[in-house]
């Protein structure tokens, strides 16, 4: 023990003497920000319109770049950084890096997926405008036009993507099809119309009927038309073209790419096959947790059947969307009365619940958190999906309150996004490896919260825990193994208790987002193993405050960065 303790002496008087290096990465960000401030968009670009796009030659300049800075990144040597800094490494490696594979493999040539893309994500951006003064709407009417000259740009993409066989595949195209439609129809109720229908009271009449007649002038004969080209040409040329197997390995170095996205959304040095081999591993162990949920309830059938029950029985779905709008509310309250015994730090913006949007609603996952801003005065929002009441189970509702409101995202993502002691880049950066792993973390433990009061309830949490294993499974199989979205779809209904359209649009989902499912289970596992691992070594020390502290207290970092921080954290608990 006295050596030990002479060991730790002799460290500490050598970080004191060797005091870490910070102009290093300092001078990276530097350089990174002088990068942006070198490209500027189109000369056609009004700053005021809040809304521009990098042209393809600008995005492979700024890739070329990009890869020197990686460079000097990579030869710092991180001995000489403190650990902050060599966090910021970390993260900047991650993210710079991803930014070039978006060059290499020309993934600009595919944006959309099969919840939207290019042609309706300026709808985001109008719940950050205000429409007060006059110039609110003019500045709107110029975002209007930059995001007018975006759809014809992308226009352009989507047919060289079919010259380069790089092409997303025909059910995701058929799904484009669809949501395209409230885009291209009666002005009244077009999505950019909206603003000009609830006018600001600050307004005169006059004032109110010109910019009514510009708006309305602009989409008539600019936007809807443009819109109506885009629909004309995935109808009736893109359709036609596209892949009729659904994995990304079918389209031009769909291999290479995919293995790109597996590295970067678990954040570790991984291979497909391990990641499948994991997920029917997992898969094993739950189903043997669900199948003894059901022995415990005496149910008189066997597995297919005990989900047929739950898919179809009335007592577990609303009969209103304010009923499920109610009950995710209500939950939401009851899971922030057991934060405080948690986490001994809190976040300060509040979150509500709302609806997911009528125009995305019909092929857009059960839920999801939409960040706040302090600086925008917008709090968070836990989107609930009341699309088809008949598909959203109450029996799930608990775990997908605990994911995506709290102590799931809007907990994390406020908590990271109010650090003062970090980078700003990191305030606001996304890693889906630790963001969804935490998520899905918060479903666990909702089990030590008391948030599952039925064994329905629990069912369900498992049922959800299932469906990320699955995604390790049918991610895989479909872009890497050659399977069929029927395969896919089959291997998840049979396992899990979602409804079946829930199972179709999440089958979509991951077909038009490849990688992106494997983030929650592999970021899962590596926070539930720190934690035994913490509880083992420390016994009647461990803190679970003290323990999520570490785990929330950088924001969100790579996995790799994750397990040295609890290794930190696990020696000086000792220690103290």
């Amino acid at each position: 023990m006295k050596k030990l303790f002479l060991l730790l002496a002799i460290a500490d008087v050598l970080w004191l003497t060797a005091q870490p290096d910070s102009t290093a990465i300092t001078s990276i960000l530097e350089e990174i920000d002088r990068l942006e401030s070198d490209f500027e968009p189109d000369s056609s670009f009004n700053w005021k319109s809040g809304y521009f796009f990098l042209l393809v030659d600008q995005k492979e300049k700024r890739a070329k770049e990009l890869s020197v800075v990686i460079n000097k990144l990579e030869k710092i040597d991180e001995r000489d950084l403190s650990r902050q800094d060599q966090i910021n490494k970390s993260i900047l490696l991650l993210k710079l890096k991803n930014e070039v594979s978006e060059v290499t493999f020309r993934e600009y040539l595919l944006p959309f997926n099969a919840e939207g893309g290019f042609y309706n994500e300026g709808t985001y951006s109008l719940r950050n405008r205000s429409f007060i003064k006059a110039s609110d709407y003019d500045d709107y009417l110029l975002c209007l036009k930059a995001y007018n000259r975006y759809l014809k740009y992308n226009l352009e993409l989507l047919k060289s993507g079919i010259d380069q066989n790089v092409m997303r595949p025909e059910v995701i195209v058929k799904n484009t099809i669809s949501l395209l439609q409230p885009w291209v129809g009666p002005i009244g109720s077009h999505p950019f119309y909206q603003p000009f229908l609830d006018m600001s009271k600050a307004l005169t009449n006059d004032e109110t009927t010109a910019i009514q007649q510009k708006g309305k002038e602009l989409l008539l004969k600019e936007v809807i038309p443009t819109y109506s080209r885009i629909l004309d040409f995935f109808t009736n040329t893109y359709l036609p073209a596209s892949p009729k197997t659904e994995g990304i390995a079918n389209i031009k170095n769909g291999n290479a790419y995919y293995e790109d996205r597996v590295r970067f959304f678990t954040t570790l040095e991984i291979t497909p096959d391990s990641v499948y081999s994991l997920g029917q591993s997992e898969v094993n162990r739950i189903r043997a947790r669900m199948e003894g949920i059901i022995s415990e309830l005496n149910f008189d059938g066997n597995f297919s059947e005990f989900i047929n029950f739950l898919r179809t029985d009335a007592q577990f779905y609303a009969g209103s969307p304010e009923e499920l709008l109610s009950r995710a509310a209500w939950l939401s309250k009851k899971a922030e009365g057991q934060l405080p015994r948690l986490f001994g730090e809190l976040y300060e913006l509040p979150f509500t619940v709302e609806p997911v949007p009528d125009a995305i609603a019909p092929t857009y996952t059960g839920g999801r958190y939409v960040p706040g801003s302090r600086r925008g005065n917008r709090a968070g929002i836990y989107w609930v999906n009341t699309y088809d009441l008949s598909s959203r189970p109450f029996y799930t509702l608990p775990a997908l309150t605990l994911h995506e409101a709290v102590p799931g995202h809007h907990l994390q993502i406020m908590m990271s996004a109010e650090l003062t002691d970090i980078p700003v880049f990191r305030n606001n950066y996304y890693i889906s490896a630790y963001g969804e792993g935490w998520g899905l973390y918060s479903e666990y433990l909702g089990e030590e919260m008391g948030m599952y009061e039925t064994p329905y309830d629990l069912f369900g949490r498992y049922t959800y825990e299932m469906w990320r294993a699955c995604r390790l499974v049918v991610d895989v199989g479909l872009h890497y193994k050659g399977w069929t979205r029927q395969q896919a779809v089959d291997f998840l209904a049979s396992n899990t208790a979602l409804s079946l359209h829930e199972v179709n649009t999440e089958i979509d989902r991951y077909i038009g987002w490849p990688g992106q499912a494997l983030s929650y289970k592999m970021g899962e596992i590596t926070i539930k193993t720190l934690r035994e691992k913490a509880e083992s070594k420390l016994g009647g020390d461990f803190d679970i405050q003290e323990f999520h502290q570490c785990i929330l207290e950088n924001g969100s970092v790579p996995l790799t960065v994750l397990k040295d921080e609890v290794e930190a954290y696990i020696l000086r608990a000792q220690r103290d």
